[in-house]
């Protein structure tokens, strides 16, 4: 118990520390995963009759970067390294999605 209660202080310290409620992050970061599987959905829907996936795909990345705009947007004294690491997630995050994205569309072109 001892152990949860000083990791649990050590984690809300970081958003004394930066001005950001680490509460708030991961209410936005798991709050927006049911948005951007909607909005993907949403994406592939419109690919494949053909309409505009523009609104949808921005919709996507939004959903995808909410939490770390929020970061971004309210956080005081981050250190740089920090936003190298949310770079790097963001990356790596989206070339997975690009990926699975892909394969779903070549399924669709494999069907016609």
């Amino acid at each position: 118990m001892e152990v949860t209660e000083t990791i649990y202080t050590w984690f809300m310290s970081l958003g004394e520390s930066y001005g950001v409620n680490p509460l708030i992050f991961g209410a936005i970061y798991v709050g927006a995963i049911p948005f951007f599987s909607l909005s993907i959905v949403w994406l592939t829907y419109n690919y494949r009759r053909g309409i505009s996936i523009v609104l949808p795909a921005l919709s996507s990345v939004f959903f995808f970067i909410s939490a770390y705009l929020y970061l971004l947007i309210a956080g005081e004294n981050v250190p740089w390294w920090v936003y190298v690491i949310v770079l790097v997630i963001l990356l790596i995050g989206s070339w997975s999605t690009y990926k699975k994205i892909s394969i779903k569309f070549s399924k669709k072109i494999d069907e016609m």
